[in-house]
């Protein structure tokens, strides 16, 4: 694509590679004479950048299509199947990822991230995820991502869409599989509390996965274990810090692993005293002091990180189609791979251990402003916009 020696990077050059990377994943094929994939692609980009729908994207493009003929030649075009569709997104997340990436196992955080939903399943109510109450409703459009963790790589590996019912196995499953089709090598998970149950414990150690993620208390309430012996997790956590081994029984079933005790120390905001929270880490095939652990599990944030980044380029849509949503998801990953890319490869100082970014020369909404006005310039004809009145 581009070497470290040239000393300018255009808006044009931006927009020509986020466009290249979709355009490669075959995804669209021509739909007309005015809806060529190029076309199309360069509207969803539009929304995308503005994080609006593709209807507002396509008003005042003079020379466009129209909202209708894109949401044709986008159903027309996508996969049918679901399996399909994921493959060739996922190809088109990870296919321009570093090389240096294969050559070193890396760190991954797992985790879901639900998007609420107020509307009426397609198909089917399999099609929607169910949860806790959030922004007004307890239904969801749910995904799941794979996304790498180290310092200046924090690239989403993997993406898939996770339905009612559907097992927290299967879709890790699902996530693993697709970083193995990579030939990546993942040094560990970094998964969150909700995770720390034995069917998914005893999975990973079954396929020698080392895992961190904390611990989570069950069972009796504090009032009702007054005169009680202490055990399990609430023994450890009256323990010193350092390694405790646990067993964990979910039924007929149980597993052993390692618990960490480890301190985190904050400063009160209205005293301004130190206090200090006693945090407790379940982990497998994961070694160092409590310090380092409590360190490494705080790399897991990047891919919250990647969450937030991702809600500032998805495309907005009242659509029932599950699959143009997961589109949209996808897209705005892409964009923010392609950011991360750009950083890497193209603007940090140093390689390796002594990379160093320089996040202030092309903050992620400046990439999607570039790419925008890219996208007006192609597609408008310089005319002034205007809207017409009633008589």
């Amino acid at each position: 694509m581009r070497s470290k020696q040239s000393h300018t990077l255009s808006s044009r050059e931006v927009h020509e590679w986020a466009l290249d990377w979709l355009l490669e994943a075959k995804l669209l094929k021509d739909h007309g004479w005015l809806c060529t994939a190029a076309v199309v692609w360069n509207v969803v980009l539009r929304a995308a950048a503005r994080s609006i729908s593709v209807f507002a994207a396509c008003r005042d493009l003079a020379d466009g299509p129209c909202d209708q003929a894109v949401r044709n030649a986008l159903v027309a075009g996508l996969p049918k199947t679901l399996r399909s569709l994921e493959r060739r997104l996922n190809e088109a997340l990870t296919k321009h990822l570093p090389r240096g990436l294969r050559r070193r196992a890396c760190e991954v955080a797992i985790d879901w991230h639900l998007v609420p939903y107020y509307g009426q399943p397609q198909r089917s109510r399999n099609e929607l995820y169910y949860g806790q109450p959030r922004q007004g409703t307890k239904e969801f459009h749910a995904y799941a991502t794979a996304c790498i963790v180290q310092y200046g790589q924090r690239y989403t590996l993997a993406l898939t869409w996770v339905r009612r019912h559907e097992k927290t196995i299967v879709v890790l499953a699902r996530l693993l599989d697709q970083i193995d089709q990579l030939g990546l090598k993942t040094r560990g998970l970094l998964l969150d509390r909700a995770f720390f149950n034995v069917p998914v414990i005893e999975w990973m150690q079954s396929r020698q996965q080392p895992f961190l993620m904390p611990a989570m208390f069950r069972g009796y309430k504090k009032k009702s274990h007054q005169k009680r012996k202490l055990t399990g997790l609430r023994w450890i956590k009256r323990q010193a810090a350092g390694w405790y081994s646990h067993t964990m029984k979910g039924g007929q079933r149980q597993v052993t692993l390692q618990i960490c005790v480890t301190y985190r120390t904050r400063k009160n905001r209205k005293t301004g005293k130190r206090l200090q929270q006693k945090l407790l880490y379940g982990a497998w095939q994961m070694n160092g002091a409590p310090t380092e652990i409590r360190e490494r599990y705080r790399t897991r944030f990047g891919i919250e990180t990647s969450y937030r980044q991702m809600r500032q380029a998805r495309i907005y849509t009242c659509t029932r189609d599950p699959h143009l949503r997961l589109l949209f998801v996808a897209v705005a990953l892409l964009l923010r791979n392609l950011w991360v890319w750009i950083h890497e490869t193209l603007l940090a100082v140093g390689s390796g251990p002594t990379l160093t970014l320089r996040l202030e020369r092309l903050r992620f909404k400046r990439l999607l402003d570039w790419i925008a006005s890219t996208v007006v310039a192609l597609l408008h004809d310089g005319s002034t916009p205007y809207v017409t009145l009633d008589d």
